[in-house]
């Protein structure tokens, strides 16, 4: 097995550690948001972006997806411009990502610390467009941490396996915390930190459901569906079912998806809905013409109606008495477990999946900016 086990002798099955990583998510979170609580560093870290007026969030990969999830929850707080970039798109095309940019901060985020492009990102920021950076990361001593003006406080994630699992759902709450500081609101604060107890719950039931749910179907393409701060997490669920599994799944705007992507739709592919509140009507009326084509449907939905009941084949209700953005995170966890169940059932390890690596580096000269 993988150096990736380390010590822990007791995890030794292919996905284990995946598995361990993913349903320890809320009790992880709670340790998580005590800290940022707790933590005084919240008037040091305002004072250093006081001036700002817009916001980039910026990774690479699951990181990525991150930042289009916080970036959604940041403009939708604070009423600040938020943008979610790519590392790569800003080292390649930095004209075209600060065109027209007025006051300018960025989150920059990496599980490791260590990810070449996020690290020359926020390099580049710093020292030749004296934009002032704050890693989000959830390793301690890292070059991210030393190149930006500052740290958000997150407890180290520590996962054992290659993907993003705990470390991507922790990352997101810290920087929905720090939105809700920087809005002084501290009444969305507070639901972030009531948000453990009832995801833990959830999970719980969910988890033997996903793993029947995959055991007894088979499937040959996969689609993850999400509207505003929901497509982030459609795009991040479409990922892991990629990693975990070696399946190829795709991500698109609920809506979008009628336009064309929809032909692939049949009995053996997976449509996996992230409903909003919002837009509840619009996204059913996607599901109940997805059904209708025959496609296979998982739904996720804070409250469902019988248009979303009649039209599932697996629904996922989660019934959480908190704000829709305060319970974004445990969106995410169906599209973990599909990916480890699926990866479980064509006999991979989801925690060692082949080609990919914990962190990426690569050499300096193919991260120098092209203009």
């Amino acid at each position: 097995m993988s150096d990736h086990k380390g010590t822990n002798t007791s995890i030794s099955r292919p996905g284990a550690n995946s598995l361990s990583e993913i349903l320890s998510q809320p009790q992880f979170w709670s340790g998580c948001l005590d800290q940022l609580e707790s933590n005084g560093s919240f008037a040091r870290l305002r004072e250093t972006f006081r001036d700002a007026t817009e916001w980039l969030f910026i990774g690479c990969g699951s990181s990525y997806y991150i930042a289009l999830a916080a970036a959604a929850t940041w403009g939708m707080l604070t009423g600040q411009r938020a943008r979610a970039i790519p590392a790569s798109e800003l080292l390649l095309f930095p004209d075209l990502v600060l065109a027209g940019s007025g006051k300018v901060a960025a989150a920059v985020i990496s599980r490791s610390g260590r990810t070449s492009e996020t690290v020359r990102a926020a390099e580049f920021l710093e020292n030749e467009k004296d934009i002032r950076t704050l890693a989000v990361t959830g390793t301690n001593d890292q070059p991210l941490q030393q190149i930006a003006a500052s740290t958000l406080p997150l407890l180290p994630s520590d996962e054992k396996s290659t993907v993003m699992t705990r470390s991507f759902t922790s990352m997101l709450l810290g920087l929905q915390y720090l939105g809700a500081c920087v809005a002084d609101d501290d009444s969305f604060a507070k639901c972030l930190t009531r948000l453990p107890g009832p995801a833990e719950k959830t999970l719980n039931d969910l988890h033997p459901r996903i793993q029947e749910f995959v055991s007894s179907h088979q499937f040959a393409d996969y689609v993850c569906l999400g509207q505003g701060p929901f497509y982030g997490l459609a795009c991040e669920a479409a990922l892991k079912i990629t990693e975990m599994s070696a399946s190829y799944a795709q991500s698109f705007h609920t809506l979008e998806f009628r336009h064309g992507p929809k032909s692939i739709v049949g009995r053996e592919t997976l449509v996996m809905f992230l409903l909003s509140e919002r837009s509840y009507d619009a996204e059913c009326d996607v599901l109940e013409e997805i059904k209708r084509l025959g496609g296979t449907t998982l739904t996720i939905s804070n409250q469902a109606d019988q248009r979303a009941r009649a039209a599932s084949d697996l629904l996922i209700e989660f019934g959480f008495e908190l704000p829709e953005l305060a319970r974004l995170a445990p969106y995410v966890f169906a599209g973990q477990l599909v990916g480890l169940y699926t990866g479980l059932k064509k006999g991979l390890d989801p925690d060692n999946p082949r080609n990919l690596t914990r962190v990426v580096m690569l050499p300096e000269e193919d991260l120098a900016e092209k203009s």
